[in-house]
């Protein structure tokens, strides 16, 4: 039985929608992942490097809308509306060096539950999906964190940007 409780108290018809699409992403890495290891092969490190460099991309976009050097600048461009109703984001600190977000849900765990993943599954499938995070947060010369993710059983991703400190 599954220790992971993922349930969203927002049920909008255009909310579901839209989770939906972040669940197809989902499944894609999960079934990729599966027939690789059908086949004997090990993903992992693979799928870790180019999730990462997918993030890598998407923060170089993200830093030319804005200040790369801004954590602030990181919540404004990747945080909308949107993303923060999806997952039921909660902004809990925001500063030019430090930026902390709680998910209080993941249409991402939804989806490998679905496939029945075991819980380690669903955590090894989370910390390969949060590469894209990391390769993000590379870009605004930061690292993040996360002291908490529901696909450990928490009730709550907490994810945890800080500046890295240059070297005098």
């Amino acid at each position: 039985m599954s220790n992971i409780t993922n349930i969203p108290n927002k049920k909008y018809p255009v909310l579901s929608a839209l989770r939906n699409f972040f669940e197809h992403r989902a499944l894609w890495l999960y079934l990729i992942y599966d027939e690789a290891g059908k086949e004997g092969l090990d993903l992992e490190p693979i799928a870790r490097k180019a999730i990462k460099r997918c993030g890598v991309y998407q923060g170089e976009l993200l830093a030319k809308k804005g200040d790369r050097n801004s954590l602030k600048s990181l919540k404004k461009n990747l945080f909308g509306y949107v993303g923060r109703q999806i997952f039921e984001m909660k902004i809990v600190e925001s500063t030019d060096t430090t930026l902390g977000v709680d998910f209080h849900y993941c249409p991402l765990v939804n989806a490998w539950k679905k496939q029945d993943c075991s819980d380690k599954q669903i955590d090894t499938l989370c910390d390969i999906a949060m590469c894209g995070d990391r390769g993000i947060a590379e870009i605004y010369g930061a690292v993040v964190d996360l002291p908490k993710t529901i696909a450990k059983g928490d009730g709550v991703c907490e994810l945890r940007f800080h500046k890295i400190e240059a070297n005098s």
